[in-house]
């Protein structure tokens, strides 16, 4: 469960560097729980293609994670912000991720 939300999270932040064949399949996956299955009778591919497929893109979020530290960064500025006792800067800050 909790590498189905990070994930998530790290597509929500990477998504739009997939392709659009491993935007699909990822979504299929993880947001509309198919099976592999139940993907390659949909999109007339080997149930083995979307396997490799989906594990690469896998791979290449957790690789943009690596290098760029988006998911990691915003999770120390939400650490942050809940120390901060000003309630305009919690909420400017919020906003601004």
């Amino acid at each position: 469960m909790e590498e189905l939300l990070y994930l998530n999270n790290l597509y929500d932040l990477y998504g739009e560097l997939l392709t659009n064949k491993q935007q699909t399949y990822f979504k299929e996956y993880y947001f509309n729980n198919l099976s592999y299955s139940e993907i390659s009778e949909k999109y007339k591919v080997s149930r083995n293609a979307i396997f490799r497929q989906l594990n690469l893109t896998k791979e290449k979020l957790l690789d943009y994670e690596e290098k760029l530290k988006l998911y990691y960064k915003k999770q120390k500025i939400n650490d942050i912000i809940k120390k901060i006792n000003n309630k305009n800067i919690v909420k400017e800050l919020e906003d601004l991720i």
